[in-house]
């Protein structure tokens, strides 16, 4: 037991984490590779049964991570997204919910050949779409912000929705028939208010507790995130002894309410609350794979596969496509939501809670849900999760090309000039600074600006349709500089956070012992200061995009190289840099009077002196 206990945590933790790495690196959905990495440790090698490894503390722990998954999806409505949506979200979750419901369970029926009872319950949790898919594939892909939060609204609310109305329709199944027609009835609406009412109660007040202990600085630093967590997993235990699945509205109702409180310190306890949700969402999906049986899985026929074309191509664009008529939706948007959907852990943990308990009620294909739900999954993942950056460039719906994008805070003049270049060149880059007579030349040129302190909320407003993916500190208060990478550099990479080389005299040259977690990487070459820079510009050196075979001057300084697939490498003192491909466009520096080959258009640019 204590062997087979040790390969499946092995199995799990370390082939998870592993999953996600690669698929990181591959830039593919990381549920494609857990879901194959689930099914070969399990039904195909047999080195973990996670039913038999774990026993009946199985589903208990799988519900407790769950809870703690969509707590932490919670934490990303802001209201604000909601009022900048308009009536769309209402749309997707009030309205095309019940559509999807009613259509779900017509198809399982109709195409899948399934009993009208486990059809309903099927139709019931494939109302939910997964935000533990769509929420990493958004942040690769860039959407504008309003069809981000139409996907990602309707994602972090169906999900306790969905599994509430699929705990009602098994109790309706198992539990009704058991009582008298209309006593069975008020029961069971008496039975759902009480739970959903607890279940937001208990969610509501943990985040206004919360949000009172810590801006009275009640609860040590070491603590908070503990309370966070503990206060989430009370959440979900609490209304699910009143009722089943109510406590995930609990911990939905705790985050979204926490987030929305703007609570001090709270974007740091994210950070590690996401950490710890890729950590789960990786196990729970190794687990609830390798839990399927072989002998099940050669049971899908013909008209399971049918069905989940059908929930791919008709249920859910119909659904949304009803749901929306009349809406502030544009065409474009409906056809993109329509089409985008990813079923996630949600509906995977549901699936086996829900299978067999209606087998053992005795409904015939009750034991078929399960890996019914769980081919929908990996269908919709591979089909949606794919398709979504094409689909949505396609429609116009995304922000920026394949191109990185840079965001350079301080609009001093060679810093203008530099940006400038870079937008010639393509590459997408916004300038940030609190004078707006600062950045006239780059408004001038057509590059985006953004008038705003970095690091106060409005600026977090003006990018979020416009995310970095790497950031240039570029002003002359090297502490500044240092300030800024230090605190975004959890959201956009501690890789790809650079600030200018301080002057020799300075705290944080690096001889002073100031460690790298305190500040940036230095962009260019050590001595590259703002001075240094300044100095150059303000002595008729230019900054110029040219091929690497253009270069050969002694006096040139590469800056950046534009990489052929549209990443961005910068020159930096703290690592070496790779030697520039053939097809790669570089940021130069240059001296007064060279002259230099255009990267776009092979004409001769004299540089002025």
């Amino acid at each position: 037991m204590e062997n087979g206990v040790a390969t499946a945590v092995l199995c799990v933790v370390g082939g998870g984490i592993a999953a996600q790495v690669l698929a990181s690196r591959l830039r593919i959905p990381a549920i494609v590779l857990l879901l194959a990495l689930g099914f070969m440790v399990g039904p195909v090698l047999g080195l973990m049964h996670p039913t038999h490894d774990f026993g009946p503390n199985l589903r208990p722990l799988i519900g407790l991570a769950v809870a703690i998954v969509v707590f932490e999806g919670g934490l990303a409505l802001d209201f604000r997204e909601l009022r900048a949506s308009g009536e769309g979200v209402l749309r997707l979750t009030a309205f095309a919910l019940p559509i999807n419901f009613v259509l779900g369970t017509l198809a399982a029926h109709l195409i899948g050949g399934m009993l009208w009872g486990p059809a309903s319950v099927f139709g019931a949790i494939l109302v939910v779409t997964g935000p533990t898919v769509i929420l990493p594939v958004l942040r690769h892909a860039r959407l504008e912000r309003r069809s981000a939060a139409f996907l990602k609204w309707e994602a972090i609310v169906n999900d306790p929705v969905g599994a509430i109305l699929t705990a009602v329709v098994i109790e309706i199944l198992v539990g009704v028939p058991h009582r008298s027609g209309e006593d069975a009835a008020t029961a069971l609406m008496l039975h759902l208010a009480e739970g959903v009412l607890v279940a937001g109660a208990l969610g509501v007040g943990s985040a206004f507790l919360i949000a009172w202990a810590f801006r009275r600085d009640l609860i040590p630093e070491m603590l908070r995130t503990p309370a966070l967590l503990a206060l989430a997993l009370i959440a979900y235990v609490v209304p699910n002894l009143l009722m089943n699945e109510a406590g995930l509205i609990g911990s939905t109702v705790f985050g979204i309410a926490l987030a929305n409180r703007h609570v001090p310190g709270l974007a740091e306890l994210r950070r590690f609350k996401e950490s710890l949700v890729v950590l789960l969402v990786s196990c729970l999906f190794v687990v609830l794979t390798a839990d399927l049986d072989l002998a099940v899985l050669g049971k899908l026929s013909a008209p399971i596969l049918g069905l989940t074309a059908a929930i791919l191509f008709v249920v859910r664009p119909a659904a949304i496509w009803l749901a929306t008529l009349r809406s502030d939706l544009t065409r474009r948007e409906r056809l993109f939501v329509g089409w985008i959907g990813p079923r996630g852990i949600v509906a995977a943990a549901v699936a086996g809670l829900a299978g067999p308990r209606l087998s053992a009620a005795g409904y015939a294909g009750g034991d078929l849900i399960q890996p019914t739900v769980f081919a929908v999954i990996v269908a919709t993942v591979l089909a949606h999760g794919f398709s979504l950056a094409p689909l949505a460039r396609r429609l116009g719906l995304s922000t920026a090309a394949d191109t990185q994008r840079l965001a350079v805070v301080g609009a001093s003049p060679w810093a203008s000039d530099m940006v400038i270049a870079l937008h010639r060149a393509g590459v997408p880059v916004v300038i940030i600074d609190i004078y707006p007579g600062a950045m006239l030349a780059a408004r001038e040129a057509g590059v985006p600006t953004l008038q705003a302190e970095l690091l106060s909320r409005s600026a977090e407003e003006g990018m979020a349709d416009h995310p970095p993916d790497h950031l240039l500190a570029a002003t002359r208060d090297e502490l500044y500089n240092a300030l800024v990478c230090t605190r975004l550099a959890p959201e956009i990479g501690r890789e790809r956070v650079y600030q200018l080389a301080p002057s020799e005299n300075h705290m944080l040259h690096a001889d002073t012992g100031v460690t790298r977690d305190a500040r940036g990487k230095v962009f260019g070459a050590a001595d590259a200061s703002f001075d240094a820079l300044a100095g150059r510009h303000e002595a008729g050196w230019r900054f110029v995009v040219t091929r690497p075979d253009t270069l050969g001057q002694p006096d040139d300084i590469p800056l950046l190289a534009i990489k052929i697939d549209g990443s961005l490498e910068f020159a930096s003192a703290d690592h070496e840099a790779n030697d520039a491909a053939e097809d790669d466009r570089l940021l130069v520096l240059q001296a007064p009077g060279m002259a230099m080959v255009d990267a776009d258009d092979d004409r001769l640019v004299q540089v002025p002196a």
